[in-house]
């Protein structure tokens, strides 16, 4: 019963579309109830959502450049490697870099 409830809810959320112009409370709210493999960022107030990739102009070259990333961050005593994380940066902007580094 609970579960159907948490599902009629999240079918009265609107998508998120390419260019919506939101609040990071209301871009998080949406993107909660998105499917699992879709990608969005909120950048200054306006969604982006990124286009399916090919192999060779972007899996390939993102492959090569997080085992860079890996490589250096084992490297280097106290830094961590993290992929893909939401970074609540302000109000308005939330990105979703590839990779990033922290200590």
């Amino acid at each position: 019963m609970v579960g159907q409830v948490l599902q009629e809810e999240q079918r009265q959320i609107p998508w998120l579309e390419n260019g919506d112009r939101l609040s990071r409370l209301e871009f998080e709210r949406r993107y909660a109830a998105m499917a699992q493999d879709k990608k969005a960022e909120l950048i200054e107030g306006v969604v982006y959502m990124a286009s399916p990739l090919r192999f060779q102009s972007h899996a390939q070259p993102h492959a090569n450049m997080i085992g860079w990333l890996w490589t250096y961050s084992m490297a280097t005593f106290g830094v961590k490697l993290g992929i893909e994380p939401k970074l609540r940066l302000d109000l308005e902007n939330e990105p979703q870099p590839d990779g990033v580094f922290t200590q």
